[in-house]
């Protein structure tokens, strides 16, 4: 099938993109490379041994998101497309309205006048807000505790009003908990711009010797060991799963949502000596004060996924600090290097 990947250069679309391509689907990307390089498609396409159609624009841009949809001609779109800082959010709640709720109005406009309409949302475990020690399942009550979660929750509540008036639509929402790794090949990675917003990159630049220690948001948190505990998925179980979703939703009508983790939870100092372990390398690091919108506790309940995507990830926390490792220490400037 023709798929079209918004914000296919990026860190987990880009993933996805090899994957659906490894499967056989042509792939194009519409990406306004804010955060992302074409330089991550090249190696998509090495790797694979199949090109990426490409075309650069911005989802604010009406007529821009209507012409590729037009051109790409898909049988679905896979959204990953979006600005996902916590802290950033906060600073700047209208940007992310802008980017992630009003970006995807445009998006579902131009399908919906196109005759498109199987759709994979990139949701987050976010919308669980405060959820607790877990595990959190698909039906449970939302609540967000930071502007970023807010948008997600809004584009779900969109979906479901958008399926519930049209019964041609096909919506695959996936929640997903917190990606990590890289392309065993080390290859295709993430290749966050300025300081990284999540732990992993994070603490692979300090072992790099590339940045001087790792802040510890918060060390009081009712955890095992005070700081916080987060289910975090490998990058490629991650666009497996949205390999899967796309072959449900294309005999689905409504919307169906899944979360994508692995079930099991990992503290900030675990990922922290596991990655001193991995990398043999000593990673410094200092408590600091809770981060806003932080929660204690993150954890996927996965049984929906394995009952009916057929899913399940398959890479447990060493495997993925490896693979992250590879890649960090290949590309020390990410794809810059």
């Amino acid at each position: 099938m023709r798929i079209l990947i918004t914000g296919g250069a990026g860190y987990i679309g880009s993933h996805t993109a090899f994957v659906l391509l490894e499967k056989g689907h042509d792939v194009t990307v519409f990406d306004n490379f804010a955060t992302s390089t074409r330089i991550s498609l090249d190696r998509v396409e090495r790797l694979a041994g199949r090109t990426v159609s490409c075309i650069e624009g911005d989802l604010r841009d009406r007529p821009a998101v209507a012409a590729a949809v037009h051109e790409a001609k898909p049988a679905a779109v896979v959204h990953f497309a979006g600005l996902k800082s916590v802290g950033e959010s906060t600073a700047r709640p209208l940007l992310y309205v802008a980017n992630n709720v009003s970006g995807t109005v445009n998006l579902l406009d131009a399908m919906d006048a196109a005759g498109v309409r199987r759709f994979i949302f990139s949701s987050s475990a976010t919308v669980y807000g405060a959820a607790g020690e877990g595990p959190c399942a698909e039906e449970d009550p939302l609540a967000v505790t930071n502007p970023y979660g807010r948008t997600k929750l809004m584009v779900e509540e969109i979906l479901r009003d958008l399926a519930a008036s049209d019964a041609r639509w096909g919506i695959a929402v996936l929640r997903y908990f917190n990606p990590v790794g890289a392309h065993e090949s080390g290859s295709l990675g993430e290749a966050p711009q300025g300081t990284p917003s999540n732990l992993v990159p994070l603490v692979g630049q300090v072992a790099a010797g590339t940045r001087a220690h790792v802040d510890v948001y918060g060390g009081d948190y009712p955890t095992r060991d005070g700081t916080g505990v987060r289910d975090y998925i490998h990058v490629m179980d991650l666009a497996a799963g949205h390999l899967a979703a796309l072959e449900r939703v294309l005999g689905l009508s409504g919307v169906g949502t899944w979360n994508l983790g692995t079930g099991r939870g990992h503290s900030v100092l675990e990922i922290i000596r596991t990655y001193a372990k991995v990398s043999r390398r000593e990673i410094p690091y200092r408590v600091v004060g809770r981060r806003d919108g932080d929660v204690a506790t993150s954890r996927a309940d996965v049984a929906k996924a394995r009952r009916e995507l057929g899913w399940r990830a398959r890479r447990g926390l060493l495997e993925m600090i490896e693979d992250h490792w590879r890649w960090q220490s290949l590309n020390p400037s990410g794809y810059r290097s």
